[in-house]
């Protein structure tokens, strides 16, 4: 029998490889990667600028020191993914991470945002929500505040059959517009009023919505179930037919108080308008003008096929006033006119005046003219609706060859001004007056009996003036005595 011995370098080299692989296995069990996400303790994520900073919490295994770990989000399964913030691992040693995060500021918000934690060449599973949900609502609030549509205007119609643009005002109409952020999108409802929910307009969810019916209509910013103040003013939309009504409103209410700055009316909104004040032509093609004065407005709308008409009764509770007095008149020398007005005004008050001269004391209702001149009386109500009305009338002197030119001015009579005949009061006469110190205090032509119009000193003397009159009628020169 023949032994057959196995040599002992053959077992050695069996010991060796078994070594080899044994060690390599444990290495390869040692370097395990694995990133385990914990339960998140919310179920959606409602950013904006009142708070915009979560926490994620993972556990993970076989990663080294300096190990960067991203918080990725998603909502189509990570094939476009949009990263937000980043953690470093420096203690190896340590198994779990607490990651801070934010929303991204320009974040398209979704319902069914995912999210994972990752690092370069792997990913993590998804986090799953408080309530074990594995995806979840996500938005930044850009936009947190109310808005307009229409240019604020709470109605519009439009022809039956047809229909009307409701847009969500820009930031040259409204600054708060949320336009100005081009990633939000919008829900347009229909107000069913307060018993009933709301109708969501289906696959509307851009700046726009075309009604085809009538309704009450407004949009909010799409912010999913998250709260938000981002909504916009009411529109009542109506259909109308041709001879229909529309609505005039008067910004300061019916009746209004008359003043200079008068009362807006405003249409309903449509294509072009047509207005009239009692039957004439008023204002232009506008879908508002501005009333000083009662009356009855109306106007037609075109709607784009269809014209409706509306019109408003607009009464004033401001007063009215009358004077018996004629634009102008003639006043013979020496002569004068009593002139009265007439009011309904609540404890009114009456300023007159002579060339745009306050005349002191003139303080009633009535005037006795003694002057020629251009003379106002203002007539103001004080108390209710402040307004105030004005009437001007002209008295005019008579020329004649026995005309004088008067040389002596008293400024506490009936005419506190040097007046002359007509016949001087024309463009191709020249008035010149000069003071006893040779200075011209008047130099005009076409002089209107206005002078003066400024203080005398008297001093200790009663003040001597000299004037020259050249004109077609000739060369006139004199002096002029100032008396008080």
């Amino acid at each position: 029998m023949i032994r057959k011995n196995t040599p002992k370098n053959t077992t050695l080299i069996t010991i060796i490889l078994f070594s080899i692989l044994f060690f390599a296995k444990s290495n390869v069990y040692a370097q395990t990667k694995a990133i385990n996400p914990q339960v998140l303790d919310f179920d959606r994520i409602c950013a904006g600028s009142g708070g915009n900073e979560y926490s994620a919490t993972f556990t993970y295994t076989g990663f080294p020191a300096g190990t960067v770990f991203v918080v990725e989000l998603s909502t189509n399964n990570f094939v476009d993914i949009i990263t937000a913030n980043t953690i470093s691992v420096s203690d190896p040693s340590g198994n779990q991470k607490k990651i801070l995060f934010s929303v991204p500021t320009n974040l398209p918000g979704s319902d069914t945002y995912s999210l994972r934690v990752s690092t370069t060449g792997f990913s993590s599973s998804k986090f799953v929500s408080f309530g074990l949900k594995n995806s979840f609502p996500i938005y930044y609030r850009a936009h947190d505040r109310q808005y307009t549509i229409n240019n604020f205007s709470g109605s519009a119609a439009f022809c039956a059959g047809g229909s009307y643009t409701l847009t969500i005002d820009d930031e040259i109409k409204n600054p708060d517009s949320p336009l100005k952020y081009k990633f939000l999108n919008y829900n347009w409802y229909r107000d069913n009023g307060t018993t009933t929910l709301p109708t969501l307009v289906a696959g509307a969810s851009g700046p726009s919505y075309t009604v085809t019916s009538p309704g009450v209509y407004y949009v909010e910013t799409n912010y999913g179930t998250c709260s938000s103040e981002s909504y916009s003013n009411r529109v009542t939309v109506t259909s109308v037919a041709s001879g229909s009504s529309v609505t005039v409103v008067s910004s300061l209410g019916n009746p209004f108080c008359a003043s200079t700055d008068g009362t807006v009316l405003t249409a309903t909104s449509g294509n072009k308008y047509t207005w009239k004040k009692d039957g004439k032509d008023f204002g232009g093609n506008t879908r508002t003008v501005k009333a000083t004065e009662a009356g009855i407005y109306t106007v037609d709308v075109d709607f784009g096929g269809c014209v409706a008409t509306g019109s408003i009764d607009l009464k004033s509770n401001g007063f009215t006033a009358s004077i018996d007095v004629a634009d102008e008149f003639q006043l013979e020398e020496g002569e004068t006119l009593s002139v009265s007005v007439t009011t309904d005004a609540t404890s009114p008050t009456y300023e007159w005046y002579l060339n745009n001269n306050l005349i002191s004391g003139a303080t009633s209702g009535s005037y006795l003219v003694a002057a020629i001149g251009t003379y106002k009386v203002r007539i103001s109500q004080s108390s209710g609706c402040i307004s105030s009305k004005e009437f001007i009338f002209q008295a005019k002197g008579k020329a004649g060859p026995s005309s004088v030119i008067p040389n002596i001015i008293s400024l506490s009579g009936a005419s506190p001004y040097w007046n002359i005949p007509d016949e001087y009061k024309n463009a191709n006469t020249k008035v010149m007056i000069i003071s006893s110190n040779g200075d011209m205090v008047l130099d005009v032509n076409n002089y209107q009996g206005d002078w003066p119009q400024t203080s005398i000193n008297f001093k200790n003397v009663n003040p001597v003036y000299y004037y020259v009159i050249k004109g077609d009628a000739g060369e006139k020169k004199g002096s002029i005595t100032v008396i008080r």
